[in-house]
């Protein structure tokens, strides 16, 4: 399931980046004066709806596609994984149904991303059915349900249900509006679209294979503002304490691939369904495959300006982070309360920032430990930061922070706290058209207590050069 997962990613930025050759917002270049720019509320100057989209759902039709994949799903795992935790029958789902849900101790990797991915899953094939964002949760949390119950030998784990169907969300309607952008604009015909779309939401591509035209529709507006950049690059340690952990630091080549959706400022572009403002960023690297995943998107809010220099959205957020660094992990399932916005500092300078806080089911584990007892789960808040200055379409610095605070948690074998900083820091300078070069700082740090681990601290610093593409051959400042 590791390995699927990665060559998803993988596979999942190449198309999306293809994607944004034909869908990429190209801002025009800064308003001479910020003072006269138009009011950012004006009445929409294009009216799309995705050539799928259609007013009609299929409930029916997702419920079985989703049994269907369980079924399949089910029989892979009996003959290439443990067969004894999926050998179902009518005793262990009887069995599952009177047992009390506890926490498994199945791999990290397989809990904290195979799960989400699962979900993801389940929540595309609703919506490739036409359903909506909720009811696809829905689904995706019933779907959840069965599998822990049926799917399964083992008693029905409640940190699986929490990831699989909520971090599931999060990150597939992420998935789902990054293959229809990789199709949008394009006669239904390209197989490479088919293709890149196929590889982002495979629920997606299956149904539009067998003939359903219920995908359910994206934009009744503008199209979205976007963003995006695929970075590649080698980066060196710069610092480490590895704590408890026996791995080895060394030298990544690494891929990063980012994808901003919805940036305020866009005219006419309304937000009236979650996930019309999302941020999407994958990082894998020749150490231990994937590296980070982010999927945070607006649930619910409203848009917000000052003046003719500031346009914003504030409200609830909804995330899914899964980070991965040489020495421990961590991951976290997500609401917050938050805010994008954009300020025209002056007639070249924008700055696009970022703010949330929240509280978060969190994962957090070291890898290679050295004992046991540092696995573990708990309810923490949570906060995330981001600054972006943008000058004269030329250059840029990114600041962005991840911090998941002390929360009490509860492991396998005892209790504890824990706490993780992820910190970037990047400078990009544009050369030509789509082609950029970054320098990167990026720092993973986890303080924690817990019984009978002595090492406290854990620590990984790099510094790294990248070549940048972005497709849109600009910086990704809004212009209204």
């Amino acid at each position: 399931m590791k390995l699927l997962a990665q060559a998803i990613l993988l596979a999942l930025a190449a198309g999306t980046v293809q994607a944004q050759e034909v869908e990429q917002h190209q801002p025009a270049d800064p308003p001479a004066d910020p003072a006269a720019i138009p009011a950012a509320h004006a009445p929409p100057r294009e009216t799309r709806v995705f050539a799928d989209s259609r007013e009609y759902k299929s409930y029916g039709a997702a419920a079985l596609e989703i049994l269907g994949f369980q079924v399949v799903l089910n029989r892979i795992d009996h003959a290439f994984v443990t067969p004894d935790d999926y050998g179902v029958s009518i005793g262990s789902v009887r069995r599952n149904l009177r047992s009390s849900w506890v926490e498994d101790r199945d791999p990290f990797e397989i809990n904290q991303m195979g799960h989400p991915y699962q979900g993801s899953v389940y929540f595309n094939i609703a919506r490739s059915n036409g359903l909506t964002f909720w009811e696809s949760m829905g689904y995706a949390f019933a779907g959840s349900a069965v599998w822990e119950i049926a799917g399964e030998t083992t008693p029905p784990s409640r940190n699986d249900q929490i990831t699989t169907s909520f971090g599931g969300s999060f990150l597939g309607e992420a998935l789902y509006r990054m293959a229809n952008l990789v199709l949008d604009r394009g006669d239904g015909t390209s197989p490479w679209r088919e293709v890149g779309a196929g590889l982002v939401s495979p629920s997606l591509e299956y149904n539009r294979q067998k003939g359903s035209r219920r995908a359910a529709s994206l934009w009744a507006g503008a199209t979205p503002a976007t963003f995006s950049r695929l970075q590649l690059g080698y980066s060196n340690p710069s610092s480490s304490n590895a704590g408890p952990s026996l791995a080895t630091k060394r030298r990544e080549v690494a891929a990063d691939f980012a994808l901003e959706y919805g940036l305020p400022g866009k005219e006419g572009y309304t937000y009236r369904k979650p996930f019309d403002y999302f941020l999407f960023r994958a990082r894998v690297s020749n150490v231990n495959g994937l590296e980070s995943l982010t999927s945070r998107g607006m649930l619910a809010g409203t848009t917000y300006g000052y003046g003719e220099r500031m346009r914003g959205i504030a409200g609830i957020y909804g995330s899914y982070d899964y980070l991965s660094p040489q020495l421990f992990r961590i991951a976290s399932t997500a609401v917050s309360l938050g805010s994008n916005a954009q300020v025209w500092l002056a007639r070249e300078l924008a700055l696009q920032a970022h703010a949330s806080a929240g509280v978060g089911y969190v994962s957090t584990g070291t890898i290679r430990a050295s004992t046991g007892g540092q696995y573990h789960y708990g309810f923490a808040p949570q906060s995330m930061l981001g600054l972006r200055f943008i000058w004269d379409n030329r250059m840029s610095l990114d600041l962005s922070s991840s911090a998941f605070f002390d929360g009490k948690q509860h492991g396998l074998e005892s209790g504890g706290k824990d706490r993780v900083l992820r910190g970037d820091a990047s400078l990009s300078y544009r050369l030509s058209g789509p082609h950029a070069l970054t320098l990167k700082y990026l720092t993973s740090r986890r303080g924690f207590s817990f019984p009978n681990v002595v090492a406290r601290q854990q620590r990984y610093d790099s510094v790294g050069l990248y070549y940048s593409w972005q497709p849109a051959r600009s910086m990704g400042a809004v212009n209204w």
